[in-house]
């Protein structure tokens, strides 16, 4: 493997702090990727990546920014990816999914901050994470009020644009997302030197819209009631991935992971025994390399076909129309779609638990693990009422609240099989 620690001094990182985080995730991830049997072929790309996953891409990164090319870091699937891309622009996921990060976080923000937000502020602050030392703005939103925070104390160690995310999703909320748009555009018009073209937004529209086909694809091949072509840990780190990789990369690895799946469908290959319970995933975002609950759960004697989080189908599902010639018709289509990802971050929110019950039929599951983040106080104040519609119709699910530590793993990984025994 290429040393990287040239490139990592040169972005001002803590290497000693970082060394120690670099020697814990090879393990970390043979111990839950590599045990596995049967995987696809295609799972060497994302195997690659997630091997030098402080490396590859944000050695990419440098050789862009030398081009004049900026990089802008996000935490939310609001942030419109298309903006940036047509005007030449990098986005980068930037969530922290590490125990690692948390107690530098600690230093700025009290201990009953969710893990994700306390993660993601020590990533930037502890300098120990490549992606968080390379953007040039980072892009935040109002759909969490420890992020919200966080952003305070960030914005005096990077330079930031907040975006205003509408509370509901009335006509009139549309509107204001489309001029919250419009406000980022200019902004991203300012940090890049680029001018924003309804050409050029057009054409990043078609790219990101071809992303969403192609992730989409793969998750296709797991709503197969027979055949389980891929595991859902799999599944998992290619979304991870997905959010920082250069998305026409994304695109084409995942349809030509999406084949080999359509292959396996064919020809009867499943990388679980036929029975094998199936499960949906619900509630917060997984960010790299949070894999705990994916792995419990799938050497549990289940399988998770389907994601419904940030990390999983709020990340593709619904296209942007591509049919407005103006950088107005752009705006509302942009605004339409992304406020169709139902956060629980909104109110009223019945369109969440719609959604999920859809994703229940369509993935045709036994029963459903609702997740949360220990302290996110809005999907844990919407479980109750996610849990009965699922019970009112017939599907068993299970709610659990969780961390970053291994601290509870045992007693998860009893609770999950009970679960799963209970299933039949």
């Amino acid at each position: 493997m290429v040393d990287r620690h040239p490139m990592w001094k040169d972005l001002g990182m803590d290497l000693e702090a970082h060394d120690q985080l670099c020697e814990a995730l090879p393990a970390a991830f043979g111990d839950v990727f590599l045990t596995q049997k049967m995987r696809p072929e295609g799972m060497a790309f994302w195997d690659m990546v997630a091997a030098d996953v402080h490396g590859i891409r944000p050695a990419e990164l440098v050789e862009e920014k030398k081009k004049g090319r900026k990089v802008f870091g996000t935490f939310c699937t609001y942030v419109p990816d298309e903006v940036v891309i047509a005007c030449n622009g990098i986005v980068t996921g930037l969530c922290g999914g590490s125990e690692f990060w948390v107690p530098e976080g600690e230093k700025y923000l009290q201990n009953d901050v969710c893990p994700l937000v306390k993660a993601s502020l020590g990533a930037r602050m502890g300098r120990t994470c490549p992606f968080f030392r390379l953007v040039d703005e980072i892009v935040g939103e109002t759909t969490c009020d420890g992020k919200k925070k966080m952003y305070e104390i960030m914005a005096t160690d990077v330079p930031m644009h907040i975006m205003e995310t509408p509370q509901m999703k009335r006509p009139k909320d549309i509107d204001f997302w489309a001029s919250e748009i419009a406000d980022f555009a200019q902004n991203v018009q300012e940090v890049t030197g680029v001018e924003l073209t309804a050409e050029n937004l057009a054409h990043a529209i078609d790219v990101i819209n071809a992303r969403r086909r192609a992730l989409a694809r793969v998750y296709e091949t797991r709503k197969n009631p027979d055949v389980i072509p891929i595991s859902g840990t799999d599944a998992l780190l290619m979304m991870q991935i997905a959010f920082f990789d250069d998305p026409e990369r994304c695109t084409q690895m995942a349809n030509k992971l999406a084949c080999e799946l359509e292959e396996r469908l064919r020809d009867g290959v499943s990388v679980f025994p036929a029975g094998t319970k199936r499960i949906l995933l619900t509630g917060t975002p997984l960010a790299i390399p949070n894999w705990k609950l994916h792995h419990i759960i799938e050497t549990s004697g289940a399988a998770i076909v389907c994601e419904e989080n940030c990390t999983g189908t709020k990340f593709f599902r619904n296209l942007v129309d591509d049919t407005q010639t103006t950088l107005e018709g752009q705006f509302r289509a942009l605004a339409e779609r992304y406020m169709k990802i139902n956060c629980a971050c909104f109110t009223p929110n019945r369109a969440r638990i719609d959604e999920v019950l859809e994703l229940a039929r369509d993935y045709q599951v036994d029963g459903v693990i609702n997740t949360n983040l220990k302290f996110c106080i809005t999907f844990k104040t919407e479980a109750p009422a996610l849990e009965k519609a699922l019970e009112d119709a017939g599907i068993p699910v299970l709610d659990i609240e969780t961390d970053y530590t291994d601290n509870d793993a045992g007693q998860l990984r009893t609770r999950v099989e009970a679960f799963v025994e209970m299933l039949g």
